[in-house]
């Protein structure tokens, strides 16, 4: 007997119930990765893509990158890492955006749940840490570096200067940094918004921990780019840890 003759002789509702299995099966396993991929965007791991290059030479514009949200749940954040963090308010432009169909809304909702798109990536920034909570840091020395715990760091492995250039443009400040804070500056230090400019704003410039979102680890687009953030921590290994109050 062939195929046919087995599906001819096949009753139709047992037909219709195999297909109903099949669909309730594709259907329970869709629904699994769904929900797998949301913890891990919510709990673990977030895409983001890079607006603007304020971290050029580490970061360019429209990179992609993985930003790590458990890790520093358990061992807090190092001077050095990169970090994403929400805007702590007025340090991002107000832009009005165009509206799009409600098509591509839906889409992109849909996808971000899953970490394939980041339509939210316009309203977060991602910056260095140079302080952390107790750090005193200060700009600039004689040399144009800037200082934390009265250590000059050295920052040429990283930021972007111009040809000809020994170090940024200086920008005074000399702040202590709050508990539960951070103080980040741009790697294209020149052209970054920075800590630095946002001193008059509620937050003074600094980061509340709150608002960070998580650690930049990996570049993943475009591929040509593809490989692990350097976080430089050697550049800060000789500063001391804060004095007390």
């Amino acid at each position: 007997m062939t195929t046919d003759d087995l599906a001819a002789t096949t009753p139709p509702s047992t037909r219709r119930r195999r297909l109903w299995l099949l669909l309730r099966d594709i259907l329970v396993i869709v629904v699994i990765a769904l929900v797998v991929s949301f913890l891990v965007k919510t709990f673990l791991v977030r895409s983001f893509y890079i607006p603007s290059g304020s971290m050029e030479r580490t970061l360019l514009k429209d990179d992609r990158i993985l930003v790590d949200q458990l890790t520093p749940r358990f061992g807090g954040y190092e001077r050095g890492d990169v970090v994403v963090f929400r805007d702590p308010g007025g340090w991002l432009p107000v832009v009005t955006e165009p509206e799009r169909p409600p098509v591509v809304e839906a889409i992109d909702w849909g996808l971000s749940l899953v970490g394939l798109s980041a339509p939210d990536s316009k309203d977060h920034l991602i910056k260095r840490i140079v302080g952390v909570a107790g750090d005193h840091v200060v700009c600039c020395n004689a040399m144009g570096q800037i200082t934390v715990n009265d250590v000059p760091i050295d920052e040429t492995p990283y930021v972007d200067l111009a040809a000809g250039q020994s170090a940024p443009i200086e920008v005074p400040f000399d702040v202590v940094v709050p508990e539960n804070a951070l103080w980040v500056l741009g790697d294209n230090r020149d052209h970054s918004r920075d800590s630095r400019y946002n001193r008059d704003q509620p937050s003074q410039g600094f980061v509340p921990l709150e608002n960070v979102v998580g650690r930049a680890f990996l570049i993943t687009w475009p591929l040509d780019r593809f490989g692990l953030i350097d976080f430089h921590h050697d550049v800060f290994a000789g500063v001391p840890e804060p004095a007390g109050p």
